[in-house]
């Protein structure tokens, strides 16, 4: 599938709901504090509060990345949060990720790490033997071209910029023609501009395919600029949840506490 093939303004089946999450990694002192969300199947979900607030353990317990303690992640007619072996794998191709620090395999070549994206869905063989199916290879340099690294398919993952590899990473994602992406502060190793740069990818690419986003950032402004909605976390709950130009001071102040960081 092409980054054109699939255009919409969002699906209703790819709404996710999350009922009473909550995450202990320690017995008794809880991360998530029974997290209740419904996120609809379209749009940018920017999600921010302070460090150690539960953000990052938030998205990666919808992909299980982390473990839940307790709670319901309901996605396309599942739980994820109860899903195990091959049913968990399955899940985990229809949600795509985009890591903070890339997660790329250096010593391979961009349009290799881009393959890895479609390794849910073919032989481990042929995968391992780098025969991948024809349609993906054609996707792939596809993907490479909408995220403007064309000319580097052939280039080692480990010989490109910071910014280049979020946008290989990004396009990794996008190789499984996931039905929601997950970002986990993708601007954060990154300078204001390139910042920019990633989230207008983001969004333009996701958009085109009518892939719902949820993305967990640091930048408030950035939040406000790309978000169709903002959650607010703090102590392990949401405190705020809405439209960006509700995000006031008044409730910046309840989602990071204080205000002598306002005056910048």
């Amino acid at each position: 599938m092409t980054p054109n093939a699939r255009l919409g303004s969002g699906d209703p089946s790819r709404s996710l709901v999350i009922r009473r999450l909550r995450k202990e990694y320690v017995k008794g002192h809880p991360v998530l504090r029974d997290v209740d969300l419904t996120i609809e199947g379209r749009g940018i979900t920017a999600i921010i509060g302070p460090s150690g607030t539960g953000k990052s353990t938030l998205i990666r317990c919808i992909n299980r990345l982390v473990e839940p303690t307790a709670g319901e992640i309901l996605f396309m007619g599942q739980d994820i949060a109860r899903l195990r072996g091959r049913a968990l794998r399955m899940a985990r191709r229809r949600i795509g990720m985009v890591f903070q620090e890339y997660n790329l395999v250096e010593r391979l070549s961009v349009i290799e790490n881009l393959l890895c994206g479609r390794l849910g869905y073919v032989n481990p063989v042929a995968a391992w033997l780098r025969k991948f199916p024809a349609a993906d290879i054609a996707q792939a340099f596809d993907l490479l071209d909408a995220v403007g690294l064309g000319a580097f398919a052939h280039q080692r993952a480990d010989a490109l910029s910071g910014g280049q590899r979020q946008r290989v990473g990004i396009a990794r994602a996008l190789m499984q023609n996931p039905d929601l992406l997950l970002a986990d502060e993708p601007t954060s190793s990154l300078d204001p501009r390139t910042s920019v740069e990633i989230m207008e990818l983001i969004a333009a690419l996701a958009g085109r395919m009518g892939i719902p986003v949820i993305v967990n950032i640091h930048q408030v402004d950035i939040a406000r600029r790309f978000a169709t909605r903002i959650v607010g976390m703090a102590g392990g709950g949401v405190v705020f949840d809405g439209p960006p130009q509700t995000l006031g001071d008044d409730r910046l102040k309840s989602i990071y506490g204080g205000e002598g960081w306002l005056a910048t």
